[in-house]
């Protein structure tokens, strides 16, 4: 499970941008909590990966656990 801190995400439509972006890149159990500005999901995706499709949404990646 990776825990990926996200800003710039200020709406339900930037939350499921997220996640159908997670999905894309192979992730499961992908959850998205609005208020705290992060995703969780199952994902064997690299961190670089993650981070370049999250930015294609505009929004910023900054932590990655």
């Amino acid at each position: 499970m990776k825990h990926i801190t996200i800003d710039g995400m200020s709406c339900q439509h930037c939350a499921n941008a997220v996640k159908n972006a997670l999905e894309e890149l192979g992730g499961t159990n992908v959850s998205v909590n609005l208020e705290e500005g992060y995703a969780e999901a199952e994902i064997s995706a690299s961190n670089e990966e993650i981070i370049s499709r999250i930015a294609e949404e505009d929004f910023e990646v900054t932590d990655i656990k």
